[in-house]
């Protein structure tokens, strides 16, 4: 894809016989960087940010995504395309930020960015501008559908360590979610699911889901608060 195929072809700048500046790949350079990066700004400031509130992904998104497309560009003349777009999200897969587990949401959205950032930097020549602004608009229309439309009620979830463990009996279900709705104020409990029971402290975890209507989805650190408590065991 050559951005700016229809302007006259500028002269390259060369020191001996070092080439300082080829003008019209710089530009090329330039114009794809730009694009790409309205895209990712768009999916992940405004569509997922909004959202979730997340100010560690959004960081994490926009670097990955620059660094990305600059290795995909710079290295496009080695030629692996395809196996070396793979490779990343193989890499980052096997990777995934070893200290914690990230969230499906979020791992379909690193590998939103690397999509879009690798289609933005390979698309070769044979692939039109009018092509490529319909791939980036149709991602971010069905990102935006899924996002804010279809998928408009969000439901969360919070861990909670809970010491009424008579009331966790199936036949106690209804004081259980009243319990707990008077408790923790939140008035549109779903569903509750009871997970590790401790008879000798009396004391259960239990995950409460509910819905939020416009607001970003909440994500507590679950996992720390579990094995901080198996750990005092």
């Amino acid at each position: 894809m050559k951005l700016l195929n229809l302007l006259p072809s500028p002269d390259q700048i060369r020191l001996g016989s070092l080439e300082i500046i080829d003008f019209s790949s710089f530009m090329e350079l330039f114009g794809r960087f730009t694009l790409n990066f309205i895209v990712i700004m768009v999916l992940v400031r405004w569509l997922y940010y909004t959202t979730t509130r997340r100010k560690d992904y959004l960081f994490t998104y926009i670097l990955i995504s620059s660094v990305v497309f600059l290795l995909c560009y710079l290295l496009e003349s080695v030629k692996l395309q395809i196996g070396f777009a793979l490779g990343l999200f193989a890499i980052f897969g096997i990777i995934r930020y070893r200290t914690n587990d990230i969230p499906i949401k979020e791992m379909t959205y690193l590998f939103l960015i690397i999509g879009v950032s690798v289609i933005n930097s390979l698309a070769d020549d044979e692939t039109s501008l009018a092509e490529i602004l319909f791939t980036n608009g149709a991602i971010i229309f069905a990102t935006y559908g899924l996002e804010k439309l279809w998928l408009l009620r969000h439901e969360s979830s919070k861990i909670i360590l809970y010491e009424k463990i008579d009331l966790i009996r199936p036949e106690n279900y209804d004081l259980l979610v009243k319990d707990l709705k008077e408790r923790t104020g939140i008035s549109k409990i779903k569903r509750v699911e009871v997970g590790k029971i401790d008879f000798l402290r009396d004391t259960c975890f239990l995950t409460i889901y509910y819905e939020e209507k416009g607001k970003g989805i909440n994500i507590t650190d679950q996992i720390g608060e579990i094995k901080n408590y198996d750990n005092n065991d």
